[in-house]
């Protein structure tokens, strides 16, 4: 899906460097002031010129029939990650003064202060891939056992943060992840050398152990998750890094290995492949080089901590990839649900992001926690379009 580290012209730029360096109410609806003149345009991390083409509220698809109080929470969530920037001071002021029940004034908000732009591909196409997560129940212990093996680790101490635009600005937003080997710098362990035990810094990092390394492979795809533990409490764990390599698909590897069909490659088909081949499982699992590191969040959160920073809202939140929209904002989602042509025309917001989600028009939908959400969120792989709603006066760039 991606290409190898080793050969990224980023690797090379850094060893090069290192080398040389040795509608609810009848109430008439509250109208916010007029939004102010913003002189700086929000831009994507990492992209100067975004693909977006102006757009009008009424290309977007049942627009006027939108259940807006449903994705009010998930904007209060944004406005607390962004309330203090200047862009976003006026609006999340004025969405302070709106009742949460109240659609007419949500809808006259929404209008008031944004502006839909389309997002488009490179290539001038508008549609794209919409997968699905969720956060999944896992049972585990604190402690390993033969019942659990395989541990859910905390980052290891020896992984390095490398932020590329301090050697080469043209690489503005790039974050690598490496380690060092005598006086290199080289990628970390992959995750077939974490999973052989190569990656000795990770001793002493344990913060659960789990039954099932398929399940523990998903909970680290989703990103967050739930551990029940053998007195029938329960902990949340929540994303904290990644090793630095690229995602793999272990789905598209089995369709390329005759093993599934296209339509069997769900989350619950790869599972049931793994249940009938354990044997073949750790090699499967290691066409993945990507490794994700995690920590134990606190009970009282609504939801699982997004790359915003924030909880993120059952069925109002997405992954994106920020190179293309930033986070945070409003995104008109046009899809359809789950294995289904039934539409999912929704207002949702730019929360979270993942190492499977690249693309201009490309999100990955949280349907929330639980079985349930699990079903939905492993048959999920619909084509879609999306609008990113811009504050007026910091509109995109456009070429």
């Amino acid at each position: 899906m991606k290409r190898a580290f080793f050969g990224n012209p980023t690797w090379l730029m850094l060893c090069a460097a290192v080398g040389l360096s040795a509608c609810q109410t009848q109430q008439p609806p509250v109208c916010p002031p007029t939004p102010p003149v913003i002189t700086e345009p929000i831009k994507p991390v990492g992209k100067t010129s975004p693909d977006y083409l102006l757009s009008e509220w009424s290309a977007l698809p049942d627009w006027l029939s939108q259940e807006l109080p449903a994705s009010w929470p998930a904007l209060q969530q944004s406005c607390r990650a962004l309330k203090l920037k200047t862009v976003w001071l006026p609006i999340c002021s004025a969405a302070e003064k709106i009742d949460k029940d109240d659609l007419l004034a949500q809808r006259t908000f929404y209008e008031t202060w944004f502006t839909p732009y389309q997002v488009l591909n490179p290539d001038g196409t508008d549609t794209g891939l919409i997968t699905g997560y969720y956060e999944p129940l896992i049972k585990g212990s604190r402690t390993r056992s033969k019942t659990f093996p395989h541990a859910i680790y905390a980052p290891p101490d020896d992984m390095l943060e490398v932020d590329m635009s301090e050697l080469f600005p043209q690489f503005r937003g790039k974050i690598v992840r490496a380690r060092l080997q005598g006086k290199r710098v080289v990628p970390y362990f992959n995750r077939a050398e974490v999973d052989a035990g190569n990656a000795t810094a990770l001793r002493g990092k344990e913060l659960f152990y789990v039954g099932n390394a398929v399940e523990l492979f998903f909970l680290q795809i989703q990103g967050s998750g739930r551990i029940e533990l053998e007195d029938g409490t329960r902990a949340k764990v929540g994303y904290a890094d990644q090793n630095g390599h690229p995602y793999a698909s272990i789905g598209r590897k089995l369709i390329d290995m005759g093993e599934l069909k296209p339509e069997e490659a769900s989350m619950q088909g790869i599972k049931e492949w793994a249940e009938k081949n354990p044997e073949r499982l750790p090699v499967l699992l290691g066409h993945n080089p990507s490794y994700v590191f995690f920590r134990e969040l606190p009970d009282n959160l609504s939801g699982p901590l997004g790359a915003l920073g924030v909880p993120l809202t059952n069925e109002y939140s997405i992954a994106v990839d920020r190179s293309s929209i930033p986070l945070g904002v409003p995104v008109f989602l046009a899809a359809t649900q789950p294995n289904s042509s039934e539409p999912l025309n929704r207002l949702v917001f730019a929360q979270d992001t993942g190492g499977a989600i690249k693309g201009a028009v490309r999100a990955d939908f949280f349907w929330g926690f639980g079985d349930i959400a699990g079903s939905k969120a492993g048959r999920m792989r619909q084509s879609g379009r999306m609008w990113v709603l811009f504050p007026k006066g910091a509109e995109p760039t456009l070429n």
